[in-house]
């Protein structure tokens, strides 16, 4: 699938709900969508294009929290990224883990270093984090004080 395809299938798809497209050059496009609707937007990006989530990343913003599903199309030698932005007040999202495995760890990490809470994923232990290290002390948060030990 070329990379006009790809972005065109997904604007075809979901149209409106895209709230930007970025097109940063031939081989990386930022698309922004509602919390509400990466986990739709994600499984039709895997189930339907084949691409393969290569990482997802979230940075702790000012105005909340930003988060980005980075997925590879190898032929293509291009990455779609799915941006979105939780805030601060309500750091949850649905996890797209139960339809792609390659989410369930990351996910996790991004539980343990930045507190979201990721709705429905099948095993949100800790991953990263002792097991007796204080619930809501995130170390990668913008307001985290490292306490004395």
């Amino acid at each position: 699938m070329s990379e006009e395809k790809a972005l065109s299938s997904i604007q075809n798809k979901f149209g409106s709900t895209l709230a930007n497209v970025f097109q940063k050059n031939k081989r990386r496009v930022y698309i922004t969508v509602d919390k509400k609707d990466v986990p739709a937007v994600c499984r039709f990006m895997f189930e339907n294009l084949g691409g393969r989530l290569a990482i997802a990343t979230a940075i702790d913003t000012r105005s909340g929290m930003e988060i980005l599903y980075h997925f590879v199309f190898p032929k293509e030698y291009q990455v779609i990224t799915v941006k979105t932005k939780v805030k601060k007040s309500s750091m949850e999202i649905e996890s797209i883990a139960p339809f792609l495995d390659a989410a369930n760890w990351i996910e996790r990490e991004m539980h343990d270093i930045l507190g979201l809470n990721f709705t429905n994923h099948p095993d949100m232990r800790r991953i990263l984090m002792a097991d007796d290290w204080p619930e809501g002390d995130y170390p990668l948060r913008r307001d985290f004080k490292e306490r004395p030990r």
